[in-house]
């Protein structure tokens, strides 16, 4: 699970200067899988602290002495003494806050000490308090679902990840192969990459097991919603948490949302869903240059969810249901298709500074344009479309790539892979123009080897 957050842990570890690592991410992602999974395989004594279970740690933290604080925590139960091999490992860290500025003090004077903390909803922490953050004293890791290679290992399937891993741009994929990608895409469509919910399907591969799991994880959410809402109404933010898993890649009009409550009102009650990362902004970038977070509207955005496997959970959207979909309606019909190629642009723009997706539309009296993602890789602007037939149905994609000057785009379908010319012309300045760029059209399953093909 999770194998390029481990090997990020890895490399932080035998950093020279290496500041205590903070990983962030939705409840029930594998925050603390991870990192007990790491310490294992390194060898590593874990030491680990849920501070949601000792609330009484504050005035310790609040010391900002390590060797104070090191005392105190070798004192709680059946912790190891802290020296030598040992990992550190803060677990639920916005439960004291009071933990968070301190980590600034073990850096500075008990840097040999490995410390690794974690927390759900730690931006409500921080919101929520009065206290200097750690800046440039501590390093983040954000964390997401699994993956679909992670998924394909946690199920065995070596070669097929192999496959993924290696992919080039002109290599042939054997149409069996594709169809076996195929057919486990719609698997992961109804599972998702929520750790448990892998693992149930892995263990036993029955469906009914993984819907149990769904179950849970989103009453768990429902159940969390009173910790950040304060005094704000429950069954309303209930009821936009349903509403926008069932609306993934369309632009937010809060009067959708609800028709009694304020514009105002739905936007703060999507601002908190988003701080507790069950769900994330998709915004309008004009992508007139780089960075295209320069360029945006924050006002204009569309929502992705935490997870697909969650999101067709909250649909009602069954096994039976994806299973009798064909090929081309799990891109054309209906969010499925955008949520998972969103969630993992999402993971492949985890480490950068800013990790927030952007897509491009231009609204007019007579036609709009819309291209569903639009992400800077190696130093050049990609859109990204998600379609089915041919390269004369990307209206949008021409559009875009006519006005913007761009050589290369990018689109997921069902189909092979393959590379072609696009020569097309589109309306500009009242006068039709002549517009050349490349289309890189990659199935779906390939979308994690994106910043090596679009290299």
């Amino acid at each position: 699970m999770h194998r390029k957050q481990l090997k990020y842990i890895d490399n932080w570890l035998e950093k020279e200067n290496r500041k205590p690592l903070v990983i962030r991410g939705a409840r029930q992602v594998g925050k603390s899988t991870l990192v007990r999974l790491f310490a294992q395989e390194r060898g590593c004594r874990l030491a680990e602290v849920n501070l949601e279970r000792y609330p009484q740690l504050g005035p310790a933290f609040e010391k900002r002495n390590p060797e104070y604080i090191k005392d105190i925590l070798e004192a709680l139960p059946n912790m190891p003494p802290l020296e030598g091999d040992s990992l550190l490992f803060l677990d639920e860290i916005q439960a004291v806050p009071q933990a968070i500025p301190a980590l600034r003090y073990f850096f500075e004077d008990m840097g040999e000490l490995p410390l690794v903390s974690a927390g759900s909803l730690l931006e409500f922490a921080l919101s929520n308090h009065q206290f200097s953050m750690p800046v440039g004293r501590i390093e983040y890791l954000h964390m997401g679902p699994m993956t679909f290679t992670e998924f394909l290992e946690a199920l065995g399937e070596a070669k097929l990840c192999s496959i993924i891993r290696s992919f080039s741009t002109g290599d042939d994929i054997d149409p069996v192969i594709h169809q076996r990608f195929l057919d486990l895409l719609r698997t992961y469509f109804y599972v998702g990459g929520m750790p448990e919910s892998v693992k149930a399907y892995a263990q036993h591969r029955r469906l009914k097991d993984v819907s149990d799991v769904h179950n849970s994880i989103i009453e768990t959410y429902r159940e969390d919603f009173p910790k950040y809402i304060g005094s704000r109404n429950l069954t309303r933010i209930q009821n936009v948490f349903n509403f926008a898993a069932r609306n993934i890649g369309q632009k937010v009009k809060y009067s959708r949302f609800s028709s009694q409550d304020k514009s105002a009102t739905i936007k703060k009650d999507i601002e908190l869903l988003c701080m507790a990362r069950v769900l994330s902004k998709v915004v309008h970038s004009h992508c007139n240059g780089l960075p295209l977070h320069a360029d945006i509207e924050e006002t204009v955005y569309k929502l992705l969810f935490l997870d697909v496997g969650l999101m067709n959970a909250i649909c009602g959207l069954g096994w039976n249901n994806i299973l009798e979909i064909e090929d081309t309606q799990l891109v054309n019909e209906g969010p499925i298709a955008e949520q998972f190629i969103g969630q993992h642009l999402q993971d492949l723009l985890s480490a950068s500074p800013n990790r927030e997706l952007t897509y491009w539309l231009r609204e007019g009296r007579s036609s709009n344009a819309e291209v569903d993602y639009i992400i800077a890789l190696n130093g050049r602007i990609v859109p990204i479309e998600i379609k089915s037939g041919s390269s004369g149905s990307l209206k949008s994609l021409h559009q875009f790539a006519g006005e913007k000057g761009i050589d290369l785009a990018v689109r997921f379908d069902t189909g092979l892979p393959s590379v072609q010319t696009v020569n097309t012309k589109i309306r500009k300045s009242q006068r039709s123009v002549s517009c050349e760029y490349q289309l890189l059209t990659l199935p779906l399953y390939l979308v994690e080897r994106l910043p090596e093909l679009v290299n």
